[in-house]
């Protein structure tokens, strides 16, 4: 596989989770039902972005130096612990009671639960800055990533309404990154 075919799956991966981001979003908003199928497509979501991810840095690893690659790793593996929770809170916790989910959320839980967002933070914030200093990616895109994917790692310290709106704009910037990258022809020659 060539790395144009490599940028325009990863780019489709982006799209498509992306816009099941979105659906989890309106799902948690009220507007579409919540039902077993609508939980099973939150975790696909973060599962595909891995792939997306790992495109967006090699796109602009010459460029991005040291700080890239350990802003991509961070990222990488707080993504990782994401794609984690949701399969957990979607796959399990739902068909658990109330307390029972209480118990695992506050209980033994939470530390991990805590560790995979400041991981997961960190990993935006540093890819973020490395992406912007290499200047291969659209810059208002990687704003509308981190500002919106930090403010969502945030979940269990923020009111409802700033998750949502942070999830919902660091979709858009997955979807705007996922679009450049289906135009690989633009970022072969910046990088």
């Amino acid at each position: 596989m060539n790395d144009r075919d490599l940028y325009r799956l990863a780019g489709l991966a982006g799209l498509i989770g992306g816009l099941l981001t979105l659906i989890a979003v309106t799902r948690r908003a009220g507007l579409i039902p919540e039902n077993a199928f609508t939980h099973a497509l939150a975790p696909p979501a973060s599962a595909l972005l891995l792939l997306t991810l790992t495109a967006l840095y090699l796109c602009q690893r010459h460029t991005a130096g040291r700080l890239g690659l350990t802003g991509f790793v961070l990222n990488h593996l707080g993504l990782s612990g994401l794609f984690a929770i949701e399969f957990l809170t979607h796959a399990v916790l739902q068909y658990q009671d109330a307390a029972t989910r209480e118990a695992v959320l506050t209980g033994p839980g939470r530390p991990y639960f805590l560790t995979v967002a400041l991981i997961f933070i960190l990993g935006v914030l540093l890819f973020g800055i490395a992406s912007w200093r290499a200047g291969v990616l659209p810059r208002p895109a990687l704003v509308l990533y981190v500002v919106g994917l930090c403010a969502a790692a945030l979940r269990a310290a923020v009111p409802e309404a700033v998750y949502l709106t942070g999830l919902t704009l660091g979709s858009a910037g997955v979807l705007y990154l996922s679009t450049a990258l289906l135009q690989t022809k633009d970022i072969l020659v910046r990088s």
